[in-house]
């Protein structure tokens, strides 16, 4: 996404935001939508069945390379969204999306500069970013 639209769609959702103004309630609905993009991964693998997780101990070992590492640790998943999966799963980030957006109107913070931000440090700390 470009940084004109990641603008664009930050101004929209400031100017839709009507009933959710206190940031007391764009919190608890932001959090409401993370589950809601939990639950409905929960359903694609509950109730379709088209993606599978099979959870198990990653066979890490410290002596490994980067790409043994890469090529060792899984994902612990099986099969790809079907249509309506994707689709559920695609709204539902869609309306966590809208909210993060809205926490960062409230509290003056511009998605494109926290991307922008991330991608950053990111390539400066690459997979140590996160560990």
């Amino acid at each position: 996404m470009s940084t004109i639209q990641l603008s664009d769609f930050q101004k929209q959702v400031s100017e839709l935001l009507l009933r959710h103004r206190s940031l007391l309630d764009v919190l608890s609905k932001y959090d409401q939508s993370n589950a809601s993009v939990h639950r409905s991964i929960v359903k694609a693998i509950t109730e379709c069945g088209c993606v599978e997780v099979n959870g198990k101990k990653q066979q890490f070992a410290p002596e490994m390379t980067l790409e043994e590492a890469k090529n060792t640790l899984e994902t612990h998943m099986s099969g790809q969204l079907c249509d309506t999966c994707l689709d559920a799963v695609s709204a539902e980030f869609g309306k966590n999306l809208f909210y993060m957006s809205s926490l960062c109107n409230l509290l003056n913070i511009k998605l494109e500069d926290v991307i922008d931000r991330e991608m950053k440090k990111c390539s400066t700390l690459g997979l140590f970013n996160l560990s």
